[in-house]
């Protein structure tokens, strides 16, 4: 059968890899793709927001599946479109509708569905500029680090963590007046909470999941955790303290219930939803959730799981998630991402890359570049990850920082620490 992924990361980079395995795939495509995935999948000329393009591009190609790597076609409700439209009928959108992604796409719907399953998260309080006093109030009666959320969608950017309360009312402020667009017209201020944070993923069909490898992303772009917040740095897999005492405590207090909450409210849920948590003194606790995979995390998740992901994918569409169990390599995986200089504020594209075909022992995918003629050159702020596996997490990142110091390009920069507060 034929499948479509749209967007161009690591994420869709690695999920590119993983089905071209797939016995059971004929064609693959993409869109948009980057500088690597035409080793596994056909390009096509098609913008992802532009759904009534997909589809006609789907029907051209004989394609039946399409899985959406990014958040923003979910928010938009691409599966509600190809559920709805007469002209696509049978094509299987692998995500969920627009209420759905609403998880992600809403801090505060997402705050809400938590509070009505009891799901453990951080209290918090919703402030619009009809309410700025209330808000403004309950910063001055907290205790910092205050934590600022944009309701909406911000490219990632949308989250500060201000340690000045003065700071933070002047950035509520500046939030609700369009510091992030149509994203921060509404803020939700939450507690911080103290703790080290993981990551876990399940495929659901909004009535059964299947568990996936946890993961531990590194989001600074300083060693030790400083710096800026980016995409994502690097990412290991599996997480020393997901023992089974912490596995059963996010199955049964967060899992179960979101899956349960999705299913109560009868929301089409065909896809991953991503659990981003907090371990608080050995408590799970919900930081926020996506409605997709991570990126750098799925690019030491697939690696690990020993499974057809076509097939999982197929019995998502035909309601058999429930009869499946999943083998995970028993090795750790360790991600080290490869990014421009200047990153993640400005930074130059369209330089030179050279030195991958001395990579070994590594899986190279590709984030952020551009094939021109046979050469290779940088296109974004993340441009590549690499993915080594070892019996330790200290013997993959190893075998990852020595492949990237393979790898040139002109501002090339990579943290080495990946995983120092695991070992």
């Amino acid at each position: 059968m034929n499948l479509l992924i749209i967007g161009g990361g690591g994420r869709e980079s690695t999920f590119a890899w993983k089905l071209k395995k797939s016995p059971l795939i004929k064609k693959l495509f993409i869109v948009p793709g980057n500088g690597g995935t035409s080793q596994y999948a056909t390009h096509l000329d098609a913008n992802a927001d532009d759904f009534e393009r997909l589809g006609k591009l789907c029907l051209q190609h004989n394609i039946k599946y399409i899985l959406v790597g990014p958040e923003a076609p979910l928010v938009a409700g691409i599966y509600d479109f190809f559920k709805d439209h007469r002209d696509y009928g049978g094509i299987c959108v692998i995500g969920p509708s627009r209420e759905g992604a609403q998880l992600e796409g809403s801090k505060a719907y997402a705050k809400s569905f938590m509070k009505e399953y009891n799901i453990p998260t951080a209290a918090y309080i919703e402030v619009t500029s009809s309410n700025l006093q209330e808000g403004i109030q309950h910063l001055n009666n907290s205790n910092g680090p205050y934590v600022l959320k944009a309701d909406g969608l911000a490219g990632g950017k949308g989250v500060l963590i201000i340690d000045d309360v003065e700071e933070a009312v002047t950035e509520l402020k500046a939030m609700l007046q369009g510091k992030f667009g149509d994203a921060s017209s509404k803020v939700v201020i939450e507690d911080f909470l103290s703790g080290i944070e993981f990551s876990v993923f399940v495929l659901t069909d909004g009535k059964d999941y299947l568990l996936l490898p946890e993961a531990k992303d590194y989001k600074r772009i300083g060693e030790g955790d400083t710096g800026l917040n980016t995409g994502g740095m690097g990412a290991v897999s599996p997480v020393p303290f997901f023992d089974e005492a912490m596995k059963e405590k996010v199955i049964e207090r967060i899992i179960k219930p979101t899956i349960d909450g999705i299913k109560k409210r009868k929301i089409a849920y065909n896809g991953f939803v991503f659990f981003g948590l907090i371990s608080v003194k050995g408590e799970p606790f919900v930081i926020e959730y996506n409605c997709r995979m991570g990126d750098p995390e799925t690019e030491v998740v697939l690696p690990r799981l020993e499974e057809d992901l076509m097939a999982m994918i197929q019995d998502l569409a035909d309601g058999k998630l429930a009869s499946r169990d999943l083998k995970f390599l028993d090795k750790t995986a360790a991600t080290v991402m490869l990014v421009s200089g200047g990153y993640p504020g400005s930074y130059g594209k369209l330089k030179k890359m050279e030195g991958l075909d001395f990579v070994k022992d590594s899986l190279l995918f590709h984030a952020g570049t551009v094939k021109n003629n046979k050469d290779l050159f940088t296109n974004g702020g993340r441009v590549m990850a690499i993915t080594s596996f070892g019996d330790s997490i200290e013997e993959a990142v190893e075998k990852s920082k020595r492949n990237a110091n393979k790898i040139s390009f002109e501002g090339k920069y990579f943290r080495r620490d990946i995983g120092f507060d695991l070992t």
